[in-house]
């Protein structure tokens, strides 16, 4: 199992506002659809309904992900729907104050150890804009 983990955002949010904001995922379409064109255009094909998000990626293509698990008020995990492999994305939402709070991206993959010089730093860069695409969502 390889693990690729996003940087920490903070956002100007409660832990409890982030998590009930993630946890239907219906709204967030439209979110996502006013965000300015730079912003939509860096964080790339994305499709959201009340329990899957969908991305599209020119390197792997399209993964569905389904809410797998809520464990209130700090933790989301997703898992793909359909993949070739194995794989799970998790949220940790963790309080910094009453209305602030960090999030990170976790990716649990499994990979075979000689696919993940070649697989890696894609996954690391899907991490990465994820914990990007929560952090635009949130404000």
């Amino acid at each position: 199992m390889a693990t690729y983990k996003s940087a920490p955002r903070t956002i100007e949010r409660s832990q409890e506002e982030l998590f009930n904001r993630f946890s239907d995922l219906s709204h967030l379409q439209s979110a996502l659809d006013s965000l300015s064109p730079e912003q939509r255009q860096a964080v790339g094909e994305v499709e959201f309904t009340a329990d899957t998000i969908k991305i599209v990626t020119p390197q792997v293509g399209a993964i569905e992900f389904c809410v797998q698990k809520r464990e209130h008020p700090s933790r989301i995990v997703f898992r793909t729907a359909s993949s070739p492999v194995p794989l799970t994305m998790t949220m940790d939402i963790k309080a910094l104050s009453p209305a602030s709070s960090q999030v990170e991206t976790l990716i649990d993959v499994e990979i075979p150890a000689m696919l993940r010089p070649m697989v890696g730093p894609h996954l690391q860069k899907a991490a990465d804009k994820f914990g990007e695409l929560i952090a635009g969502l949130s404000r």
